[in-house]
């Protein structure tokens, strides 16, 4: 009998290390984007479809959260592999549509971080193509294993283009206050009746220090935020008109 116990534990220990059953644990998922294409992923196994992990959508040149969640063998060894299912748009179309691009990617798991199986990190590389990793430490440590150290940059015609959406929203915002200043000056009693229905049942004022939209204090109140406003926001427009990326 025990021969028998010995001869079959020697013939399992002998089995190529994919023929054995391999012992896997559950770990987080998150994304990284190094591109300037907003991307959505999903994770497969391709050995095993019950083991999967819906991913999130990622913004150009930033990280993901925390998602769950994916099992990977508790030990490392050549030959894992990860299916991503992902998404990205293209520029909107002449109809103003955004073009859906739909790929499947299989990549190969690289040794984990410190030898310990980890967080999978899906990557977006700067030219559209993935990556997978398996780490505890994120991007900006030393110890991250990816080929790209650090988190994503911006690109200088991101930036660009953030700040002119900034400049336009802030400029929208001195055109509000402007207009403000002038319904104020113009009717003051109907302006603050207006924004004394829009603020009394929310946090914006403290209405009991008010007996209504008629009293001069409030009526005050409303000049000094919006003069207040408008000194911000000529500020941010200036600060956004001279920032160069």
């Amino acid at each position: 009998m025990k021969k028998s116990f010995f001869l079959v534990s020697l013939f399992t220990a002998m089995l190529p290390l994919e023929v054995r059953a391999e012992q896997k644990v559950p770990v987080s998922i998150h994304g990284v984007n190094y591109s300037n294409e907003d991307f959505s992923f999903a994770l497969v196994d391709p050995e095993d479809p019950k083991n999967g992990g819906a991913g999130e959508l990622v913004g150009r040149f930033s990280g993901g959260g925390t998602v769950c969640c994916y099992s990977l063998p508790k030990t490392w060894h050549p030959g894992i592999k990860v299916l991503i299912k992902s998404q990205h748009w293209l520029k909107r179309d002449a109809d103003g549509k955004l073009p859906e691009i739909n790929e499947t990617h299989t990549v190969e798991v690289p040794r984990y971080a410190d030898d310990k199986a980890s967080d999978v990190w899906v990557l977006r590389q700067q030219d559209g193509s993935y990556a997978v990793v398996s780490s505890k430490y994120q991007p900006n440590h030393e110890k991250w294993p990816g080929k790209v150290k650090g988190w994503p940059v911006p690109s200088r015609e991101y930036q660009l283009e953030r700040i002119a959406l900034q400049l336009k929203e802030a400029e929208r915002a001195v055109r509000n206050s402007e207009r403000a200043r002038v319904l104020m000056e113009q009717d003051p009693v109907g302006y603050s009746r207006k924004m004394w229905e829009i603020m009394k049942d929310t946090t914006l004022i403290d209405s009991s220090k008010y007996s209504g939209p008629e009293d001069t204090k409030f009526q005050d109140f409303l000049r000094g935020q919006n003069e207040e406003n408008l000194i911000i926001f000529r500020e941010k427009v200036k600060q956004l008109e001279a920032y160069q990326p």
